[in-house]
């Protein structure tokens, strides 16, 4: 007679099987959908993509517990569930998102109690272990047989169901660059190669070509754009080889790639040999294996931990009016948690907060937005947080912060990425008189406003506070409690005073409501410093104008996708 917990691991990975039979599909499709140019069932896939990790644990979890009854809760069950688990995955080249799928449904089953690597996989049962050489996973083209035929070759090889607009010219563009890029010996060097992921990544309006150049040692990463015309062609945009340049490519600041990673360890290795800053939970999450990232995240920072010593402090900047943020100095994320209780300017719930934060996950960031990852009872050495850390978090976040000798529990929290905060930026410039600093900031605030917009979202609170800077340079927003639709907004003049002393009332003298926004009010934002208005005026004026954000409301009401590119402007190739 088959064990049960046989059978709850034989059903877990049954359960698996599908999740990834399902994400396969979804995946899979996105050439068809690029070929199309249907940008809209783009959007909706990737939604769909984030949804089906959710829907099909919760489906699991809640067949088993009815099919077990009270069995399920026996501790002793998921110790014989696990190592069975484990015979049953030996030979999956996907082995640690199977570990992760089985981890999800666990932690439903027990309301992320218990959690330890007896029960679950806290730890890789596997780890360090490789699948392969890796040579299936790409195309290797040497260019001892000339640069002209690899690039010719390479075009074809990644041709799609529909013609290139211009292969000559996209052929005669990569030519120069590459002349233009690596030294000639490099080129005419009979050991390099080059070496060219097979799957295609896809994200929003965008497929993308990846591979690396090996020589002497060396290895750069390259970045092919191809855009598609929508006349029925498609042309190469762009080659980007600049580490920095393709890290931001790979952002934990946009939507996730569509890409057939079939062996995800082998992409992982691939990956980080040509971006060494890039993190592996990033890069599991740039291919939407989001849970596995937060997963490789905690091991990551559990072994951190083991081998820093330093305490975690309030994260620099204003404090929040809704969550309490924490970081560790030593480690590049903050720690972000629902206060008990806002101000009272806050007109919003916790359900509002957690909703706002989950829309964020499932829509396109267009590289505006920061990604976050969210955790359940999630343990703190104790002696890590001073007396003074801990009195501040139980004051304004006691319902979600249990303490005890050995630790310090967080029932519900966010990881971000740890930026600069804009205002921080600003004011560092200023003191600098860095002119250049200041109105690249202040530029880089308005186009992440813009850039939203596009997207079909309103930021909501635009103080600078609410904005970081990237090791990049980039602007980015991270304060989601007042971000909203750009189309469920009514945007309108503030109507004129009826006489003097109204405009000198602590209240507004109109009515005001909920989905109201006055666009003349962002000018509050730059009446700190005449060179901060200065700025912002001559690039940004129209964001105080009411038609500028009707306009932004009917492109998206009409369907039409901005461009937003992942590189600058100035990076394209000429198209004549």
């Amino acid at each position: 007679m088959v064990d049960i917990s046989q059978r709850i691991a034989r059903e877990i990975l049954d359960s698996f099987i599908s999740y990834r039979a399902f994400f396969h599909r979804i995946t899979a499709g996105a050439k068809a959908r690029f070929e199309l140019a249907d940008w809209k069932a783009v959007q909706k896939a990737a939604s769909e993509r984030i949804d089906l990790y959710e829907s099909m644990c919760q489906s699991s979890s809640e067949s088993l517990q009815q099919t077990y009854a009270d069995a399920i809760h026996e501790p002793d069950l998921w110790l014989r569930a696990k190592a069975d688990y484990i015979q049953l995955i030996l030979e999956r080249d996907d082995f640690e998102l199977a570990e992760t799928y089985y981890n999800s449904i666990y932690c439903r089953v027990y309301g992320h109690h218990h959690l330890d690597n007896e029960h679950m996989f806290i730890r890789s049962s596997m780890e360090g272990r490789l699948i392969g050489s890796g040579d299936e996973f790409y195309i290797t083209y040497h260019l001892h047989d000339g640069l002209l035929p690899v690039l010719t070759q390479m075009l074809d090889d990644f041709a799609f169901d529909i013609p290139w607009e211009n292969k000559r010219r996209d052929i005669r563009n990569l030519m120069r660059y590459v002349r233009t890029s690596l030294p000639e010996d490099v080129i005419a060097d009979e050991h390099t190669t080059v070496e060219v992921v097979k799957s295609v990544f896809y994200r929003n309006k965008g497929a993308y070509i990846v591979g690396r150049v090996h020589f002497y040692e060396k290895q750069v990463p390259f970045v092919l754009p191809i855009l598609n015309n929508e006349r029925g062609g498609v042309y190469v945009d762009t080659a980007i080889s600049e580490e920095d340049d393709v890290s931001v490519i790979f952002s934990f600041t946009r939507a996730y790639f569509m890409a057939d990673v079939n062996v995800p360890s082998e992409f992982i290795r691939f990956m980080q040999s040509i971006l060494p800053m890039k993190s592996v939970p990033e890069l599991y999450s740039s291919v939407g294996f989001y849970k596995q990232g937060k997963a490789e995240f905690y091991r990551a920072f559990v072994d951190h931990l083991k081998n820093s010593d330093d305490e975690f402090i309030v994260a620099p900047g204003i404090k929040g009016m809704v969550m309490a943020v924490f970081t560790l100095p030593s480690y590049p994320l903050v720690f972000k948690i629902i206060k008990d209780s806002f101000s009272s300017s806050k007109h919003i719930g916790r359900s509002t907060v957690i909703e706002k934060y989950h829309l964020v996950k499932k829509h396109d960031r267009v590289g505006r937005m920061a990604d976050t990852m969210e955790f359940s009872n999630f343990a703190f050495p104790r002696e890590r947080f001073s007396d003074e850390l801990v009195e501040e978090l139980l004051r304004v976040a006691k319902s979600s912060v249990e303490v005890n000798e050995k630790s310090v529990v967080i029932k519900h929290l966010w990881t971000e990425r740890r930026m600069t905060p804009l205002n921080i930026y600003i004011n560092e410039a200023l003191a600098k008189k860095d002119e250049y600093a200041v109105f690249h900031g202040i530029n880089e605030f308005g186009k992440c406003i813009k850039q939203l917009a596009a997207a079909n979202i309103f930021a909501g609170d635009m103080l600078f506070k609410n904005f970081g800077v990237t090791r990049h340079g980039r602007v980015v927003f991270y304060d989601y409690d007042e971000i909203m639709y750009l189309t469920d907004c009514n945007f309108r003049y503030i109507p004129e005073a009826m006489y003097p002393e109204q405009e000198m009332m602590d209240e507004p003298w109109y009515s005001v409501g909920p989905c109201d926004v006055f666009p003349e009010e962002l000018s509050m934002l730059t009446r700190c410093d005449r060179t901060v208005r200065k700025i912002f005026n001559e690039l940004h004026a129209d964001l105080l104008d009411v038609k500028f954000w009707q306009g932004m409301q009917q492109q998206v009401r009409d369907g039409d996708i901005m461009d937003v590119f992942p590189y600058r402007k100035v990076k394209r190739f000429l198209r004549n």
